[in-house]
């Protein structure tokens, strides 16, 4: 299997090194990559948020598989280019990937497949949003609707800071989804989705404030740990159940099916799972902690998602270590 992996981060040099780990991959190839990847793979120099680009590369090299890193260059709808010109691609369509792309978009479908996740408001002006924040209280949770790198949200006691937030996404000409504040740690479960069955990885956490003591504002990610032992039990299973089985699920019944990550941010909250926000790829942080640990090859099980020949209840080999990463 010959496999081109687009984007340039540290996720994507994580995802390379479980590539080159499977015995059935013979060849990777990155794009654009970064310097560390190109100590490991060829690179190729192309932008890979065009979909042009990323299909004529991948003819070049007669991919079997493409897997698409970052967020950007799906929501372009690089994956549905590529799957036009007939490649295996792990990574959903522009259509699906709104599940990351809208906030909005994803409470909504959230509310059709009955999964648990805050209330909320989609504000388009300062009324609106100073209404919502009235109706919830501090701590106020002011997300960008749009894509934001996982820098787009602030939380704070702060109402002045909140409608500021608020006020420059507006200015923008965005719109926002102000949320009421979810207590308890939060998890990211990655779950690997064939547009039908899904299939859940080890659960991490990851942390995004910068300095010591979580003292500054959102990063994209600081680092992240994986395995949780104090989650309690049953946990993935019941994220499974109640939250990436039914969102799948919609996704289907609305005509775009979900292929690839469903990335699930969740809260353990003192009324128990909560949703908090979706994307719809790997994470970084936690995927460089999370395939470190995977012993099953990756290949072979992205490649399954792509052709939509995932077998649920699949056992996951897992080195039964922890893994820390630092950013």
């Amino acid at each position: 299997m010959k496999v081109l992996v687009l984007g340039p981060g540290g996720r994507e040099h994580a995802i390379i090194r479980a590539f080159l780990r499977d015995p059935e991959v013979t060849e990777v190839h990155s794009a654009p990559g970064n310097a560390g990847i190109a100590q490991d793979v060829p690179v190729h120099a192309i932008d890979a948020n065009d979909p042009a680009q990323a299909t004529a590369l991948a003819r070049e090299l007669n991919a079997d598989l493409v897997v698409i890193g970052p967020e950007a260059p799906l929501v372009a709808g690089v994956s549905d280019a590529l799957r036009e010109a007939g490649f295996d691609v792990f990574g959903p369509s522009a259509a699906a990937a709104q599940l990351e792309g809208s906030k909005a978009f994803a409470k909504q479908v959230m509310e059709e497949a009955s999964v648990p996740t805050a209330r909320a408001y989609v504000a388009s002006n300062a009324a609106e949003a100073q209404a919502a924040l009235d109706e919830f209280g501090a701590p106020y949770v002011v997300k960008d609707d749009g894509l934001a790198a996982g820098k787009g949200v602030v939380v704070t006691e702060d109402r002045t800071a909140a409608l500021e937030h608020a006020q420059a996404c507006f200015n923008a000409g965005g719109t926002v989804v102000i949320e009421e504040f979810l207590d308890g740690p939060e998890v990211s479960l990655f779950v690997i989705s064939d547009g039908k069955n899904v299939l859940p990885l080890s659960p991490a956490q990851d942390f995004k404030r910068i300095f010591d003591n979580d003292e500054g504002p959102n990063t994209g990610g600081m680092g992240a740990y994986t395995p949780l032992p104090w989650l309690p039990e049953g946990f993935v299973q019941e994220v499974v159940e109640k939250v990436a089985r039914p969102t799948v699920a919609r996704m289907a019944e609305r005509g775009t099916p979900f292929v690839g990550v469903l990335f699930c941010g969740l809260a353990v909250t003192s009324r128990g799972v909560r949703v908090i926000e979706f994307n719809a790829r790997f994470g970084d942080p936690e995927t460089q902690a999370v395939l470190a640990r995977l012993r099953t090859p990756l290949g072979q099980l992205l490649r399954a998602a792509a052709r939509g020949e995932i077998s649920e209840g699949t056992e996951l080999d897992w080195d039964p270590r922890t893994a820390v990463d630092v950013v």
